[in-house]
This record gives C-alpha cells, structure tokens and sequence, in this order.
C-alpha cells in the first residue's frame, strides 16, 4: 500500500462509482414507461428475479448522506407513500409475462426502519402475492438503529428477513457531531443483539472514512469497535463530499476533511486491521468472513455489482421499486420519477413511474462487462471479453494504452490483453475502469473523489 501512498494525490480524480454502466447522469427520457412495460413483458419467465424497494424517508438528515431522501415529522407522508408503492408493485406483477421467482429483495433508503412494523408486513405480504418468493430468499434490509425497537426487528423477523445492514459511519463523538448523526456505540450493539435474539445473524457494518476530524487512529479505533460486533461483512465507504449535488453537505467544514494522502492512509489502516482479523477483501471497498456468500462469489467468479453494491446474487433482472428507484433488465436501466407527488400521479393515473433510463448498445455491454469484471475481480481478460461479445481484440487497443502510467506506478499490470489491478492499486480501481468509460468526458460532471 506504500506505493498506492505515495500516488494518492497524483491520482485524487473525480470519476464515478460504476455500480451501473452506463451510469445514472446518462440516462434520458426516451425510456419511459411504455418502453419499461414492453422490456417487462418480453422477460424469460422461467429466469429469476432480484427486486429493491426504496423507502425514502428520514427523521433527521444526515450531512454526509448521498441518498435521494426526504424528512418527515409525521407518519401520515410515509402511509401515503405506501399505499402508491402498493400500486407500483401490481402495476409491475401485471406486466410481467408470468408470475416470477424472486430469490433477492433489498430494502433501502431513506431508512426503511422509519417504517411500522404493521406496514412492514403488509409491504412484504404484497410482494409475497405479486411474486413467488423461492424458499432459499435472501431479504436484506438498511437499517437505522437509533430508531429501531426490538419489536420493529420483531417485526422483520417475521417478514422474513435474513440480512441487516447498518450505518454506522464512525463511532466518535466529534465525527458524528460533525455529521450530525449521534450514534453511540452502545445503540448499535444494543440491535445488534436483538437482531441475532430474533435469528437474523447476517449483521452487515457501514463505515466510512475521509469523514470530518477523522484521524488513522480513530478509524482504526472504529474498525476494532465495529469487530467487537462480529459482523459477516464490513462496507468501507469513502465519504463522497459532492455539495453542489448534495447541497446539505455545506454544513460539513471543508476545513476539517483529511486530504488525499490522509484518506488513502486511513483505508490502509482500516483494510489492513479487516485483513489482520480474518476479512476477505471483497472488490473496492467490502471486507467479507471467509463463511460468507461474498466471499464464495469472489472465490467462484461469480461477484456482481449493483446499486446496492457488491452481491453476490446473479439475477438478470432487478425490478426497482419506489420513487428514485433503479432497475436493471437485459434491455437496459429504468428509473422511477423523484419527486413524490409525480410517483404518486402516475400509479395513480395506472400508469408505471418511469421517467428515465437507456438502452443497452452492443458497445455498452462490451464495455459493461469489463468494468464490472475490473470492479468486482480486480482483472480482466480483454480478448476474452471481446471474443465472447463478437468484437475484434484490437478494438480497445487505445483504452489499454491509455493505462500506461498507471502500469508504470505498479498500480495494474499489463500482460497482454490481460489487465491486472495490483493491491497496490485496488483503492484506485475505478480509475482504471474510467479508461474504459466511453460516456465520460472529463470535467464535464464533478463526481466523488476516486480515493
């Protein structure tokens, strides 16, 4: 990781996330819901499906949230949102061409704890008549646990739900200060055991690092904490600072953010305590125990990436659901309307909310797959791809070559048509994705740093 140091302000570029290729800013509205509906209909009814429901309110905002999410005092807005998001989901059961397995459903925010338990239940029950939930389901939930009581986990446990994921961030009074999310350690371990008492065991952790006065002592003091919780797999997210997208982020001191150099020093430490404790570095960012599913993907070849993040599920197909949401089909990505009010109009109005996505080209898919191969394995065999999707091996030839000085700073290997990310230059694994990017123009769009 020295040399991967000593890069890191050569290298602190804005490029995207790649949980998508193309990424959401290229979307437009020539898909729309007409469109979504004939991709829905023409579905292999005998393939699986993976679904995500957004639910995308909040009690209080968080400065370094990303999400698309809304603030509500009251209940009577989420109720309301509820009853559109019972609409959606017959809309979209009505689509399909038959009634289809379901083997992943993710629930995601916002806060999903912010729902009643009763309405939490009702939700599931009407994805349980609208789809055949297969008896090995893996239900994940996001989860708040400064709002979560032990009957709200009561409650998911008799939804069904398997897998929790919690926002941690950091546990240090002055990070959360200046965050504005107060969250102290005893909170979390207090769910944590409720969780496990009610037989979800998959606890998953969300940290963060590059947070304000974050120093490599305390995320290394974070990640020992976050161990004392034996959680299946840690999310070490970089805090993306994005205020001209993020305009509650102006309330974070830019003063107080570590620079380049600190940020990729406290990864290092953080991944090399995850590492030291028995982890599996899993892509860019996750850490999984060698028992867990994402560690038999990375293992197997099979690890995807999506939305959500890494997974190890491989559906062709993820039906979103709820304002904001994204979806991914064979032909391409959907995208439900943002704003409240016009999700609602349109369900409504019988009509499904998509207001955006795109259409896969034969590049897109070419190129798609060497991203995510590159995102998920950290390598990639350029011929291979090329030869598997009927495209001449030299045709990314200037793609390859624009990786050069990276290869020269020990970050990739280059043998071939094969491209290798060095551990050295796993923090900066979607750099070399970028090359690959036709869509991306750089300073065109400002996007999160690539460390």
């Amino acid at each position: 990781m020295t040399v991967a140091i000593e890069r890191a302000e050569k290298y602190d570029l804005r490029v995207p996330r790649y949980t998508s290729y193309p990424t959401a800013p290229h979307f437009g509205a020539s898909v729309d819901a007409g469109i979504y509906s004939g991709w829905l209909a023409t579905l292999d009814p005998g393939a699986p499906l993976s679904v995500y429901v957004h639910i995308p309110f909040c009690d209080e905002m968080c400065w370094f949230c990303g999400c698309w999410t809304k603030i509500v005092k009251r209940y009577e807005p989420i109720r309301s949102y509820l009853d559109a998001l019972h609409g959606e989901i017959s809309l979209v059961a009505a689509a399909l061409p038959a009634r289809m397995d379901v083997r992943h459903l993710h629930f995601g925010g916002g806060s999903p704890t912010m729902l009643a338990p009763e309405d939490w239940l009702a939700l599931t029950g009407a994805l349980g008549r609208s789809f055949t939930l297969a008896p090995d389901v893996e239900i994940a939930v996001e989860l708040d646990p400064r709002d979560a009581t032990e009957e709200y986990i009561a409650a998911l446990a008799q939804a069904g739900v398997t897998r929790a994921s919690i926002g941690v961030q950091d546990f240090d009074p002055k990070v959360q200060l200046a965050i504005n999310r107060i969250q102290p350690f005893d909170v979390v371990e207090r769910v944590v055991g409720w969780l496990r008492r009610h037989g979800i065991a998959d606890v998953n952790l969300d940290l963060m690092y590059g947070l304000p006065h974050q120093t490599e002592a305390k995320v290394e003091a974070m990640v020992d904490l976050a161990l004392r919780l034996a959680p299946a797999r840690v999310a070490l997210f970089g805090y993306a600072h994005v205020p001209w997208m993020k305009s509650h982020q102006k309330l974070i001191d830019e003063t107080t953010l570590p620079g380049a150099v600190e940020r990729l020093r406290q990864f290092a430490t953080a991944s090399a305590r995850l590492a030291s404790a028995g982890y599996r570095a899993v892509g860019l960012d996750h850490f999984a125990r060698p028992d867990d599913g994402l560690s038999a993907a990375l293992a197997a070849g099979r690890l995807h990436r999506n939305f959500q993040g890494y997974t190890a599920d491989d559906a062709p197909t993820l039906i979103g659901l709820g304002a904001s949401a994204i979806g991914t089909l064979p032909q391409g990505y959907v995208q439900n309307a943002q704003p409240l009010a016009d999700y609602r109009r349109a369900i409504e109005a019988g009509r499904l909310p998509t207001v955006r996505g795109i259409a896969l080209s034969a590049d897109d898919r070419l190129r798609r797959a060497i991203i995510e191969r590159l995102m998920c394995n950290l390598r990639v065999d350029l011929d291979a791809v090329c030869r598997e999707k009927g495209i001449q091996a030299d045709a990314l030839a200037a793609e390859r070559a624009s990786l050069e000085p990276l290869a020269a700073d020990g970050l990739v290997r280059l043998d071939g048509g094969e491209i290798v990310v060095t551990e050295a230059g796993r923090p900066f694994v979607r750099l070399v994705a970028a090359a690959f990017d036709a869509y991306l123009q750089p300073g065109a769009a400002r996007h999160s740093r690539a460390v």
